[in-house]
C-alpha cells in the first residue's frame, strides 16, 4: 500500500500509533467527507474557511465564485494553505471523567493551490463534486450555461503532504476504575440522510428520482 512520506507536519506526536499515512485511508476519509476547512495566513492573521470539496486522483478540489476574495487571493498569491477534514463516529464516554474521548477519523493537508483553467477539467470537477453530494444528480439537472461557467472558480490542491488520525474501540481506563459502579462505552454518531423534502414550488408531476428513494 502506497504511503505518504513523512513530514515534520504531517508526523503524528501526541499518541502516534492513531497516525495513519496510507493513502488508501487517507482517501476513502476525505471522499466520505462533505465539508473541509481551509486555513492559511491573511496578512500576518489567520483565517479559515469551511467550503464544499471533492477528490479527483491526488488532487482535491474546491469551487465558488470568480468574486471570492480569499480564493483569487489562493490563487495568485500561491499562499500555502493547511486543509483538515474530521469525522465523529462515537462518543466515548469512561469510568472517568478524563479518559472520555471520541471515536473520530480525520486527515490534514498541506499544500498550495492552483488554478483550474480549462473547461474540460471544469466540468469533470462540478460534475464530481454534484455527484458526491446526491449521486446521480448530474444527470439530472440543468448544466451550467456560458455566464455561469464565467462565474465560476475552481481551484485545486495536491495532495502529496498528508496525514491521517483515527480513534476506535472502546473507552481506555485506569485499571482500578473499572471496579467502578459506572456505566462505559461508546455512544455511536452517524450522518444521515433522510427522506427527501419536495420544493413547495416543484412542479406538478415531477416525481422523486430513483436516485433519492431509499
Amino acid at each position: 500500500m502506497k504511503e505518504f512520506p513523512i513530514t515534520d507536519k504531517t508526523k503524528i506526536t501526541r499518541l502516534p500509533k492513531r497516525g495513519v499515512y496510507e493513502k488508501e485511508v487517507v482517501y476513502s476519509i476525505l471522499d466520505e467527507a462533505l465539508v473541509c476547512t481551509l486555513a492559511y495566513v491573511h496578512e500576518g492573521e489567520p483565517f479559515q474557511m469551511p467550503t464544499g470539496f471533492c477528490r479527483m486522483g491526488d488532487y482535491l478540489y474546491i469551487h465558488g465564485s470568480v468574486g471570492s476574495f480569499y480564493m483569487r487571493e489562493l490563487a495568485d498569491k500561491k499562499l500555502k494553505v493547511c486543509i483538515s477534514v474530521t469525522h465523529l463516529d462515537g462518543l466515548v464516554l469512561a469510568r472517568s471523567a478524563f479518559h472520555h474521548s471520541v471515536n473520530y477519523r480525520s486527515v490534514i493537508i498541506f499544500s498550495v493551490a492552483e488554478k483550474v483553467e480549462s473547461k474540460e477539467d471544469l466540468y469533470e470537477a462540478l460534475e464530481v463534486f454534484t455527484n458526491k453530494v446526491q449521486p446521480g444528480r448530474w444527470s439530472d439537472v440543468r448544466k451550467p450555461t456560458e455566464g455561469e461557467w464565467k462565474a465560476t472558480m475552481v481551484l485545486k490542491f495536491k495532495i502529496e503532504e498528508a496525514s491521517a488520525k483515527v480513534r476506535t474501540g472502546a473507552p481506555k481506563d485506569d485499571e482500578e476504575d473499572y471496579a467502578l459502579d459506572v456505566w462505559a462505552g461508546v455512544v455511536p454518531l452517524v450522518t444521515e440522510r433522510k427522506k427527501p423534502i419536495p420544493d413547495p414550488d416543484l412542479k406538478s408531476g415531477v416525481s422523486l428520482p430513483d436516485y433519492l428513494k431509499s
